[in-house]
């Protein structure tokens, strides 16, 4: 079987290889990585650079999977167009819905977050207002163009990254002038379990950190030179997200006391009041910005995948028209920004947040799985292979850390997998009519 993938898009290609290398380091060093480090301590102890490590592997076994898929299918759609090709339309509607429903509620939670703590260091708001200019404001941006968001995620991500580097920086501060605990680096299990249990929990919570690269597998075709392009940028961000995050993870280990960082909703802010010398409104602007950014960047995944979800026909057509001049998905920005509106204003999101990760393992064993249903599908033109054992051991993996996650969170998750499957089974339906 040969598919032709060389039909012409009708989406601006702009982004080069530097572009998107920011676009998935800033999706990655995301507003995650500002909570997420007291909860991975909470869950795995004082050696929180460990799960870090283990998640950064595992989540490039899966890297390779998209990279071989994007630069063998570069279009918009991602996960679902994928699965649409391996599993026909039950398959990419469930992948898409997936990824969709994780999306939108990461905006909502973003947009409530950024209404939050951070905001109020500054000025106290009413959280409707603070949410319904975000989300305008960002679904604006997003209209404009990919090259306009990405340029503004650049700058977003030096600011990002100036953050954790200075908490970096203060973590070994702190152990310069004797005040650290270096000893809390070799500290792996809790009270309630043992090493090697407490570090597969501790990478469930830090797999998630590392996820926003499926963002970038939503602008392959808006990229110039998709084949070349984006396993260089692709690797190479998540590497370089990989070597701060266990930074960071050393630096908050050492500083500060595991109990007071698993309890601490602000857990780098914890390092910043420990070492001294920075004050805390200039952290907090760097943590909106953070939290600005990833919102952006989570919302033009959305909007692109619902864009091509209903470009295979798995959503209304109507998500596919473009403005005539910019040449972005106006119709898929408006809907996926009205949505996570209406969950940022009426929801508690963080009812759904605790099962992105189990979403988004699903969705990954369906990408792993299809690139290699996928190999019995040329192409006219070469792309990223990856090895046969790669794929397979990421799809192993995505098992592995499903059998981690709660039984309350499965039970939550199941509600959304079976809501998809039920419109999946439709969709496949009235596609075989």
């Amino acid at each position: 079987m040969t598919t032709d993938t060389s039909a012409p898009t009708a989406l601006k290609k702009s982004l080069t290889t530097p572009l998107l290398y920011f676009f998935i380091l800033g999706d990655v060093l995301g507003a995650g990585v500002y909570v997420l480090v007291g909860e991975v301590a909470g869950e795995s102890g004082g050696a929180v650079w460990a799960p870090l490590l283990v998640a950064l592997c595992l989540a490039l076994l899966t890297a390779a999977s998209y990279a071989e898929l994007v630069t063998k299918y570069p279009r918009a759609g991602g996960a679902s167009h994928y699965a649409h090709l391996a599993y026909g339309p039950f398959g990419g509607f469930l992948a898409g819905f997936c990824m969709l429903a994780a999306g939108i509620v990461s905006v909502g939670a973003l947009a409530r977050g950024f209404a939050g703590d951070y905001l109020s260091e500054f000025v106290t708001l009413p959280v409707v207002l603070v949410a319904v200019v975000f989300l305008t404001a960002l679904a604006l941006l997003n209209a404009r163009g990919i090259s306009e968001s990405t340029r503004a995620n650049a700058v977003a991500t030096v600011v990002e990254v100036g953050g954790l580097v200075l908490v970096i920086g203060l973590g070994a501060w702190t152990v310069l002038r004797g005040d650290g605990d270096l000893g809390r680096l070799t500290d792996l299990g809790t009270a309630e379990q043992g090493p090697t249990a407490a570090l597969l929990s501790g990478a469930v919570l830090a797999y998630y950190s590392f996820v926003g690269f499926e963002t970038s597998v939503n602008v392959a075709e808006e990229t110039i030179d998709p084949r070349r392009s984006y396993p260089r940028a692709l690797f190479g961000a998540l590497v370089t997200a990989g070597v701060v995050y266990v930074l960071v993870g050393v630096a908050a280990a050492v500083a500060v006391p595991t109990g007071k960082l698993a309890e601490s909703s602000g857990p780098l802010l914890e390092v910043v009041r420990v070492a001294g010398g920075v004050p805390t409104v200039l952290f907090s602007a760097i943590a909106l910005v953070a939290v600005a950014n990833g919102a952006l960047l989570t919302g033009i995944m959305s909007s692109r995948l619902a864009y091509g979800m209903a470009r295979d026909g798995l959503l209304p057509g109507f998500l596919t028209r473009v403005l005539p001049g910019r040449r972005t998905p106006w119709a898929a920005i408006a809907a996926t920004t009205a949505l996570s509106l209406l969950l940022a204003l009426t929801g508690d999101v963080a009812t759904l947040a605790s099962t992105l990760v189990l979403l988004l393992l699903v969705v990954f064993l369906l990408v792993n799985t299809s690139a290699l249903v996928l190999r019995r599908d040329r192409v006219p033109h070469d792309h990223f292979r990856a090895p046969t054992a790669v794929p397979v051991l990421a799809a192993a993996s995505c098992v592995l850390l499903a059998t981690q996650i709660e039984g309350t969170v499965w039970l939550r998750g199941l509600t959304v997998l079976t809501a998809g499957a039920a419109l999946g089974a439709v969709v496949a339906l009235r596609r075989r009519r």
